[in-house]
């Protein structure tokens, strides 16, 4: 029988609606890093991410305990579209961005990294991009593969599985080994990923 930490996603969210507050608390410990991580590379600053990062998840209590949540299955997917929603709020209320509805031609994402802004931020964007290039590169192969396939290719972990011809399991202590020597380079190196 599976643990309460091995359920999947949507047993999880269904159990919190009838009243379990641990299977919000293991829904929020798997998914942490992956939302936070998207906030941060949108926003740039730790304190912002992490009101944003609160704010998501008062926003996904408030649905699930209205019982308004239908997202069966998609329980990431909804969460970061939340995140992705008040991230725009953000910059709204910052930026004093103009208002354009998102389409599928345009992202508010693309235009808030348009590098035609100014060549300031065109030149730090192009350091950064050089930077992590330079970071992946001391990753071991396999690492590198399954971060690229992951983050830039945005595949699952069991199209990574597929892909490379190993278990789930392995693509993700790979991707784990992956981050933590990334980190720990960047530590070392006391590289600033910003722009």
């Amino acid at each position: 029988m599976a643990t309460v930490n091995q359920l999947p996603d949507a047993l999880l969210v269904k159990n919190y609606i009838a009243g379990d507050e641990q299977s919000l608390a293991i829904l929020i410990e798997r998914h942490q890093s992956k939302i936070y991580g998207f906030i941060y590379s949108k926003i740039a600053d730790r304190d912002i991410t992490d009101d944003v990062f609160q704010d998501t998840f008062i926003k996904v209590i408030k649905t699930l305990k209205s019982n308004s949540y239908n997202e069966e299955g998609k329980f990431l997917p909804w969460v970061m579209r939340i995140a992705h929603n008040l991230v725009v709020d953000h910059f709204r209320r910052t930026k004093k961005m103009p208002m354009q509805r998102e389409t599928e031609e345009y992202s508010i994402f693309s235009y808030m990294s348009d590098n035609s802004m100014n060549v300031e931020g065109q030149m730090i964007t192009e350091q950064v991009e050089n930077d992590l290039h330079r970071l992946l590169d001391e990753l071991p192969a396999d690492q590198k593969e399954v971060l690229v396939m992951r983050m830039y290719q945005d595949m699952s972990f069991k199209e990574i599985a597929d892909s490379t011809g190993v278990s789930i399991n392995t693509a993700l202590g790979r991707m784990r080994y992956a981050l933590m020597n990334l980190r720990k380079v960047i530590e070392k190196n006391q590289i600033i990923l910003t722009n």
